[in-house]
């Protein structure tokens, strides 16, 4: 059966092993190792972004912990319930996940944030083991169209008819609901692609799923 969680040492991606090393050369007191889901795996709810930034969580070891994009996120998560704290770009800020857990379609920091398609589908098995490993989930939030994709694919379903689309939300059969979002990134976020309304919208949605 395959671990819902990587090993650190992970050899799936030589490319990704080639990359860690060289981080692991260059910044010795940083993670540099596939980065683990954050929350507790009986949360009825899971967040899957795209990659660990390299100077995020690359960095920290926690999703979205040490770059932009987190502070978006937590902080949502914190309004809408999904956890408690504050976020302060590390990891013992003392943050905590309710209901809730966060995982990345890729575990390794990709050389400028962009994996490679073989790469994707390496990592796929442990999203596929995640996922599979969380026995009350019931909403998924999908942050870009990478995460949408590949957790699509973990959970077998065709891509055409669950199309990607910011706020869109998809009710597969007997499978968790499905809440598509772009990704909180600051390039989204500074070009105005996603605003914060934009991405409350999402967890406010999720929330009322599950009330």
């Amino acid at each position: 059966m395959t671990r819902a969680e990587p090993l650190s040492e992970c050899a799936l991606c030589p490319r990704l092993v080639a990359f860690r090393e060289q981080n692991q050369a260059s910044f010795a007191d940083w993670f540099n190792a596939p980065v683990p889901s954050f929350g507790d795996e009986t949360a009825r709810l899971a967040v899957v972004g795209l990659a660990p930034g390299l100077r995020g969580a690359n960095r920290t070891g926690r999703p979205f912990t040490g770059d932009y994009a987190g502070h978006l996120l937590y902080s949502t998560l914190i309004k809408f319930g999904f956890a408690e704290g504050e976020y302060a770009e590390r990891v013992d800020d003392g943050l905590k996940l309710k209901d809730c857990l966060i995982t990345n379609a890729v575990r390794c920091v990709p050389p400028e944030n962009k994996p490679l398609t073989a790469e994707i589908k390496s990592c796929r098995t442990y999203l596929a083991a995640r996922l599979c490993a969380m026995p009350n989930l019931q909403a998924i939030v999908m942050l870009g169209r990478i995460a949408h994709d590949s957790t699509l694919h973990a959970l077998k379903l065709k891509l055409a008819a669950h199309k990607f689309g910011h706020g869109a939300v998809h009710r597969p059969p007997d499978m968790p609901a499905l809440f598509d979002s772009y990704h909180c990134s600051r390039y989204n976020t500074n070009t105005g692609a996603l605003t914060t309304a934009m991405f409350e919208a999402v967890f406010s949605a999720v929330r009322s799923e599950l009330r």
